[in-house]
This record gives structure tokens, sequence and C-alpha cells, in this order.
């Protein structure tokens, strides 16, 4: 289904730009320019934003639900690159560089949105050389995500994989529920596998151990952490025994 707009005061949408590290650094008087034009939608679970190559027009904010950021090969496996969470900006890089999308991006459950045209973003960050800076750091965390996830894929086990997974998703996503932390988004055992590039069945083996560990359970179909220390624990031992690896 196409976004649905949804009526919204500037003040509001200008709270919501504020709340973001990179866009909340620009001065008040840009904030609101950009709050004049962004616009706020609404869409459903599974919406496909952009695909790979498509034309980077958009600066897109995450005001509620979660994006999925990933590839897909030509034999239909899918990689998944990150989750874009509330208060997030993502397809900043065909925004800026005037290319294509370099990933494919898809709403896990519904999801709200804030749209700015790169026409807009431009302007504005042109007016404000100072906040390239801002924008340089914000797209160095994006190069060393993607360079951890390489090292991780080459250097780390499944198990501390899994568990350094989880330990961001609770950061981004978690909830203090009484019993751990509450994983508050819906993704089934599939969609983690393809965060990591391997079988449904592996997560699923580990999960269930992890489970009569007391280490993770279950709260209305999501995940709850229940010793985020084991999890971490798990990383560092399987940090210690990997070797080197280059950075960006």
């Amino acid at each position: 289904m196409a976004p649905e707009d949804v009526a919204d005061p500037v003040g509001v949408r200008r709270r919501i730009l504020g709340r973001n590290p990179l866009l909340g650094a620009l001065p008040g008087e840009d904030l609101d320019r950009l709050a004049m034009v962004a616009r706020l939608h609404a869409v459903d679970h599974s919406t496909m934003l952009f695909r790979k190559g498509d034309p980077g027009d958009v600066l897109y904010l995450v005001v509620d639900g979660a994006v999925r950021i990933g590839t897909v090969s030509a034999d239909g496996r899918e990689t998944v690159l990150n989750l874009i969470g509330p208060n997030q900006i993502f397809g900043e890089v065909a925004t800026f560089d005037g290319g294509g999308r370099i990933a494919d991006a898809v709403t896990i459950g519904p999801a709200a949105l804030l749209l700015m045209e790169r026409r807009d973003v431009i302007a504005v960050f042109e007016r404000n050389p100072q906040c390239f800076m801002a924008l340089l750091a914000a797209c160095a965390a994006r190069a060393r995500w993607i360079n951890e996830l390489l090292e991780d894929a080459q250097f780390l086990e499944l198990p501390a994989r899994l568990a350094k997974r989880l330990l961001c998703l609770a950061d981004t996503f978690g909830k203090d529920n009484g019993d751990g932390v509450l994983i508050d988004l819906r993704l089934s055992q599939q969609e983690l596998a393809h965060h990591m590039n391997v079988s449904r069945e592996s997560v699923n083996k580990l999960l269930v151990v992890w489970q009569d560990r007391g280490w993770v359970g279950r709260d209305r179909g999501l995940l709850v952490l229940r010793d985020p220390g084991a999890l971490t624990r798990l990383l560092i031992d399987g940090r210690s025994c990997r070797g080197g690896a280059g950075g960006l």
C-alpha cells in the first residue's frame, strides 16, 4: 500500500527532527525550514521503501517502528545489513552523493516515517558547512558498522555473533519488562538468521540452549534478554579468540 499522509503540525515535525543527533545539530531556523517541508507518512508491514539502484531523492527518519536495510542475491538469498529504529535516519548515502540506493529498505511491521526531499536537505546543509563534520561522522559510523559485519563473519563464531546481534537489538529496541530487556520488535528466527547469513536452524538451536540456561526468554512472542551479562561475556570471549583485522 502506498504511504498515507498523516496530518501533523510543524511543531511536531520539528521536535521529531530534533531528536536525531545529526539533524538536531542544525541551527533553529534551518530546523524550522526542514520541518516545513518534511512529510510524515504511515506505512504498512513489509512496505518496500526503495530498492538497490533506485534514485536517492529522499532522506528518511524513523519516527516509530523499524526498517530493514539489506540486499538480495541473484539466487534469492537475503543479507540484512542493519535495522533502523526510532530517531535514526537512513538513505543518507544516496541522498548526499546523488547516486543510486546501495541497498533495499523494507519496513518491519507498521511504521511512521518522516520524509525529506534531497533538494531541501542539500540546501540546508549548504548553508551550514560546519554541520558536514557531523554528517561525515555519521557516514563514518555506518562504514565502521559494515566493517564490523565483515570482521564478525570472518573471525567470530556463530554464538558470539548472535550474542552481539541480540545485544545491539536490545540497545536500539530494548525495554525493561521486569524479567530482563525485552526486544520490542517482532523479528522471526529467519529474519534474525538473515542478519548473519546463516540458517534459521542454527539460530534456533542456539536460542533453545540459551533459553534452557536462562539467558533468553519469550514474552508474547518477543525475545527477552534475561541475562545480558552472559551474552556480553560470550561476546568478549569470542573476540579474545579472533585474529586482528584491518579497519576503514
